[in-house]
This record gives structure tokens, C-alpha cells and sequence, in this order.
């Protein structure tokens, strides 16, 4: 396979046009957008002007409703409300941990359902989505990773994610408000950290994130976005090319035995060539430094000889590494590792140069932290003791 093919999965991806409906219009890319109206018979001299207006109803106002995009025509309203319709994900539940992060579950076409979480901080809001129904790479620390893949999500239910939670923090500008002079945003950053594999489902991630960053409507920098990847390796350089937004990568081990337990795809593609693309990440750099999450499991991946292969293994690429404790599930093979040895994990790879932050567990309460994530109707078709069976901690 060449490095440039795209890496897909034999998934079911949900076509834009439902059976026998309307299309979608959420999620599809300006020249689609384009497209789809002279299909439904725009004059082709109109289009573009057409595809501005209703981008910014539906992205920068946040408008659910043809008939309020009141600088186009009323015909031309009647029209567009025959031919498409503005969906997004429906919240079937919404919880609220006691540190303010919020969960919400989700459903898409089909009938699947995703979680996706909002955390709050003092200086931003981040919210967390999906890319996938389920996880194909089965993480042995990931709760996610013990549900199956269904399918890739489409971009509208990707960017869906992103407009269902803005409407819930109300947090599109009031009328008249250009982007520009909004207030200080609830929800400022975004991050593919949620169910799935984004680089499994590239075309739509991209799409999506296309829609989040144009200036005319969400209009987040690429600087706030955060791309998560397991090490689809080559995959990764084309995320700086038709993405440009900021990459994290789940590394979890120093060696290859370790990491071929902990993150599977590690088989497929190893340390040395998941390290060698990183060193070649057309956007790395000291101000844009590639994130690495290491989850910290007790006895497995936490020793001082782990944190001194770590700093030496990623020598010469500009980087941070995010120190995750590890956020326990129901039949958990691991245990979370001892504060103070986190903490002397941590100084190790300080004192190499590296920024070693150590995240604050959130929305563990209502299992909304990093890698709890997984639908709450797959959860309540699996008791304790299936999940124990599935991971191999049963007793």
C-alpha cells in the first residue's frame, strides 16, 4: 500500500439522502452545498451567493429553520425547506458531573448512539466528540475499545456534535453579532478524542472540521482542534495537509511488546514508524508541538526506566506529553498508578525538557472521563461479568 493510499474500514457509512426524504444539508462541504442546490434547480450564476447565506444562518446564527433565513426570498425558503432539511443528532440524555463536565448521549441515523462530553475550564470550554459508532482497535485500557464498530459517522453527524452542544450552552452569538465581536466563547476547542479512530474515517473528519474552522461560520482556528490518533501512520502526514489542526497521538508505551498490548494497531505500525512520521509532521514545530497521551497504568508502563525510554525515544520532535491517571471501568484489567509515582514520572520528563502535565480526571462520576466512553445502550446489553469475560480479568 502506498503511503498516500487512504486508510478506510469496511464499514456502513449512512448516505446524506435519507430514503425517501429530503437531504441534509448539515455537513455538507460549501462545493457540495453548491452542487445540491443547482440540482435542486438554483440558477448556477445564484449558487454561490445562495451557499454564503444559508452557510451563515446554519453555522454562524445557528438557525434550525429555512423559513428564518429571512434575507432570501419566501419561494426560495419553500424550495429549500422541499429539498433539505437542517438535522442534527438528537440528545437522548444529558448528565452533569459534579465538576461541571457535561455528557451527552447521542443519537444518529440508524439508530446508533455516541457519547460526547463538554468540559468547562476557567480560560476555555472543550468539548470532546466522536468519529465512529464503537472502536475497531480494542485498547486493553480503553472502555470504549470494548464495543464493537458499527459505523463511520458523516460529517453532519460529526460537526452535529458540535452545534447540538452550542445549543445547549447557548452559545451562538444573538443577531446582529458578528463573530468578531462575540463574548469569550463556552466552548472554544474541540477534540477527536471521543468513540472511534478518526484517521479510520478521514474524508468525513475532514469535512467536518472544515465546516468548524470556516470563518463565516463556527469559525474555530485550527490551533483549537485537536486531532487524536492511535498511529494510523500513513494517514497522519494528510492530516497536516488537508486538515492543519493540532495532532496528539495515543503512545501509552516505550517498547513494542508494551504497546502491542496496549494499543494493538501497534502491530501494524510500530514505534519506530509511528516516530519516524511524527519527525517528518509538516506543521511541527515549538509552537505547534505534537501532544502524546500517555495513560499511566500501575506497573505496566510507569516506571522511571519507562519515563527515561520515553524522553529518549521522542528526541528531536517538538512535544509535550499529556500524563493521563488512568480512569477505571467496570472489569478494568488496570489499576491507576500511585500519585507520587506519576509525579516522579512526571519530574523525569520535565527535567528532559518536556512539558509533563498531569490531567485532572473529569466527569468521573458519571463516567465521562478519558477512555469511559461507550454507548449506555451497549453498556446495559453487557453485565460486569461479560465485560470481565471479554477483557480476560474474569476470575
Amino acid at each position: 500500500m502506498s503511503a498516500t493510499a487512504p486508510i478506510t474500514q469496511d464499514v456502513m457509512t449512512i448516505k446524506r439522502v435519507l430514503p425517501d426524504g429530503p437531504t441534509n444539508i448539515v455537513g455538507l462541504t460549501r462545493d457540495a452545498m453548491h452542487d445540491a442546490l443547482i440540482a435542486a434547480g438554483t440558477p448556477e450564476k445564484q449558487a454561490k451567493m445562495r451557499v454564503n447565506q444559508i452557510w451563515q444562518w446554519i453555522y454562524h446564527w445557528g438557525v434550525r429553520d429555512f423559513a428564518e433565513m429571512t434575507n432570501l426570498s419566501k419561494g426560495f425558503r419553500a424550495k429549500l425547506a422541499d429539498t433539505f432539511v437542517i438535522a442534527l443528532p438528537e440528545v437522548v440524555t444529558r448528565e452533569v458531573s459534579k465538576d461541571g463536565t457535561r455528557k451527552y448521549l447521542v443519537r444518529i441515523a440508524g439508530g446508533h448512539e455516541v457519547e460526547v462530553v463538554y468540559i468547562p475550564e476557567t480560560d476555555r470550554g472543550t468539548l470532546c466528540i466522536s468519529s465512529q459508532v464503537g472502536c475497531t482497535l480494542t485498547c486493553s485500557f480503553c472502555h470504549t475499545g470494548t464495543q464493537k464498530l458499527v459505523r463511520n459517522l458523516t460529517a453532519g453527524e460529526i460537526i452535529g456534535q458540535v452545534m447540538l452542544a452550542r445549543d445547549d450552552l447557548d452559545g451562538w452569538p444573538e443577531k446582529g453579532i458578528s463573530t468578531a465581536d462575540q463574548a469569550p466563547r463556552l466552548l472554544s476547542n474541540v477534540v477527536l478524542m471521543g468513540m472511534g479512530e478518526p484517521l479510520y474515517n478521514f474524508e468525513n473528519v475532514r469535512d467536518a472540521m472544515k465546516i468548524a474552522m470556516d470563518g463565516e461560520g463556527i469559525a474555530l482556528s485550527r490551533r483549537r482542534i485537536t486531532l487524536s490518533t492511535s498511529g494510523v501512520v500513513p494517514e497522519i502526514a494528510r492530516t497536516a495537509q488537508e486538515i492543519g489542526c493540532q495532532l496528539a497521538v495515543s503512545f501509552h508505551a516505550t517498547t513494542d511488546e508494551v504497546r502491542d498490548t496496549l494499543v494493538p494497531i501497534n502491530k501494524r505500525w510500530n514505534i519506530e514508524a509511528l516516530l519516524n512520521v511524527l519527525r517528518e509532521y509538516p506543521k511541527v514545530s515549538n509552537s505547534e508541538r505534537i501532544t502524546f497521551e500517555y495513560v499511566m497504568l500501575k506497573d505496566v508502563n510507569d516506571s522511571d526506566e519507562d519515563a527515561r525510554r520515553l524522553v529518549k525515544l521522542i528526541d528531536g520532535i517538538p512535544a509535550k506529553i499529556n500524563l493521563i491517571p488512568f480512569n477505571e471501568w467496570p472489569g478494568a484489567p488496570y489499576t491507576r498508578s500511585d500519585k507520587a509515582r506519576i509525579e516522579a514520572f512526571a519530574e523525569i520528563v520535565y527535567r528532559a525538557g518536556y512539558a509533563s502535565p498531569i490531567r485532572r480526571p473529569r466527569g468521573e462520576d458519571i463516567m465521562a472521563a478519558c477512555g469511559q466512553l461507550k454507548s449506555a445502550t451497549e453498556r446495559e446489553r453487557k453485565s460486569r461479568k461479560q465485560i470481565e469475560a471479554e477483557t480476560g480479568t474474569g476470575r
